[in-house]
């Protein structure tokens, strides 16, 4: 049997985000994927050895190239629609749950186990890092598109960093205080 589990995975730069906005630069699932593990061993790191919290920055980093796989088959929902209402968010979950047994059935049988919770974010404590961190991605990227001359994501960059202010980590705090400043930086000024 051939299974393509993989194939999928590797679809994901094939899956645009930002849908509704006018990017100056495009971006994917795959690459988002990336930052966000970046970001999620990151901050896990910081949990672990600034706030000495027990927390694997290895899982929560592989929890991370997993957390968007289901979008290879549902898209990248906006956030403004996907959260629009309770019944919305209620469907877009069952969706999402149908994307996840989908992709799952694609392993074969003695790789299931591994991939599951990667596939379903099961662990909480990963998943509360995975979810700042891709906050942050997405609050970087309206950064990256506000120094490039976009209006567009105004709005977006306030209303995300509100919500990562609202998660009360102390390492997105930590984070944001001591290397956020740099992403304002242009490449001559990182120096």
């Amino acid at each position: 049997m051939n299974y393509s589990f993989f194939a999928y995975i590797f679809r994901m730069r094939y899956i645009a985000r930002w849908s509704l906005m006018r990017n100056t630069r495009t971006e994917n699932v795959e690459e988002h994927s990336y930052e966000v593990a970046v970001l999620s061993h990151a901050l896990a790191v910081i949990g672990r050895d600034v706030f000495h919290k027990e927390i694997d920055p290895d899982k929560a980093a592989v929890a991370a190239l997993f957390h968007d796989a289901p979008e290879i088959i549902t898209g990248d929902m906006p956030t403004p629609i996907k959260y629009y209402n309770p019944d919305i968010k209620t469907a877009y979950r069952q969706v999402e749950a149908v994307a996840q047994d989908k992709l799952l059935s694609m392993l074969p049988p003695e790789l299931a186990p591994a991939y599951e919770p990667l596939v379903r974010e099961s662990d909480k404590a990963v998943k509360r890092y995975v979810k700042a961190a891709d906050k942050l991605a997405a609050w970087l990227k309206c950064v990256e598109e506000r120094k490039a001359g976009s209006t567009e994501f105004g709005r977006a960059e306030d209303e995300t960093m509100a919500a990562l202010r609202s998660m009360n980590m102390e390492e997105v705090d930590w984070f944001l205080e001591r290397m956020g400043g740099a992403f304002q930086l242009t490449l001559d000024d990182l120096g």
